[in-house]
């Protein structure tokens, strides 16, 4: 496949294609890049013009067009001989359980591990970060949901909650809940984005269950990147005290929409958050073409410290 990920992410603009480049037109100028160069374009652009021609020349070039409401992948366009990638496809469905499980144990471990740095940040004297620290590194059955406890824990502790209990839906999932849910969201969409653009169908994981409607791949590569929501989250709390019920108001959905630009350490690289996970996922895509784990990145910060 091509090399560039394109996203137009401009609230207003017009896109068309002419001598082989794609043109963006906004206004504050013009974008050229060449059509051949390109793998595929998200668009979560609020109002764009989408030329004809446009879609004409990126069937031609097996570009294909992710077009999204609220950042949120909602149409997909390809080439009608690619409709599905074949190949990809195959190697996905066929991985054995082994393969699956090595594939999750990494991202969990680098779940984990994001979660205990984001805890010794909010929370550096917290009395339970010795027992969490423990399990990140650690392998006990069930670790991901005896780690839930303890870091929500933590969580709750730190932005002065202490009976906070994660909840995703529900009459009890209020305040933090409310915003954390929010965020998780807008990464999923994130996630969901850079998944098609490579052609890696959402819908084939390697643990999440697979439900009607659902996208279990996208539930599991976005498992490490949920502590960069979480410390978003945090940051809009204490910025906010003294709020009676922490709401999703106009403001704060401004504010979590920025993390994914938020720079990060990944493999020697200085990235902005959508760009690790688009290498994460190129990387996981890598792994399944190629039958080895090696391949396969999962996010972690360079050191112990919190880096999100």
């Amino acid at each position: 496949m091509s090399f560039h990920i394109v996203s137009i992410d401009s609230p207003q603009c017009s896109l068309s294609c002419k001598d082989g480049q794609l043109t963006c037109r906004t206004a504050e100028g013009e974008k050229r890049l060449p059509l051949e160069d390109v793998a595929s374009i998200i668009i979560t652009s609020f109002s764009a013009q989408i030329h004809s021609h446009l879609f004409l020349e990126a069937a031609k070039h097996g570009v294909a067009l992710i077009i999204c409401e609220d950042f949120k992948p909602t149409s997909l366009v390809l080439p009608a001989n690619r409709s599905t990638d074949t190949l990809l496809s195959r190697a996905l469905l066929n991985l054995d359980e082994r393969f699956l499980a090595r594939l999750w144990a990494q991202t969990i471990d680098a779940k984990c591990r994001n979660q205990f740095a984001l805890a010794a940040h909010l929370a550096p004297g917290d009395r339970s970060l010795a027992a969490l620290r423990e399990v990140a590194w650690g392998r006990k059955a069930h670790k991901e949901a005896i780690y839930a406890k303890l870091f929500w824990q933590i969580f709750g502790r730190s932005q002065e909650a202490p009976e906070f209990q994660r909840e995703r839906n529900g009459a009890s999932a209020a305040g933090l809940n409310n915003l954390l849910n929010y965020g998780y969201a807008v990464l999923l969409s994130t996630i969901l984005q850079k998944l098609f653009a490579v052609g890696l169908d959402p819908t084939f994981g390697i643990s999440h269950v697979v439900r009607e409607r659902s996208t279990p791949l996208a539930y599991d590569l976005m498992e490490p990147f949920r502590p960069c929501v979480d410390w978003r989250v945090a940051q809009w709390v204490r910025q906010n005290r003294g709020a009676e019920r922490w709401e999703v108001t106009p403001a704060f959905r401004k504010w979590v929409t920025g993390f994914p630009l938020e720079r990060v350490g990944y493999l020697d690289l200085d990235l902005e958050v959508r760009g690790c996970i688009e290498g994460v996922v190129r990387g996981f895509r890598r792994a399944v073409l190629n039958g080895d784990t090696k391949f396969y990145k999962p996010w972690t910060p360079k050191n112990s410290k919190w880096a999100g």
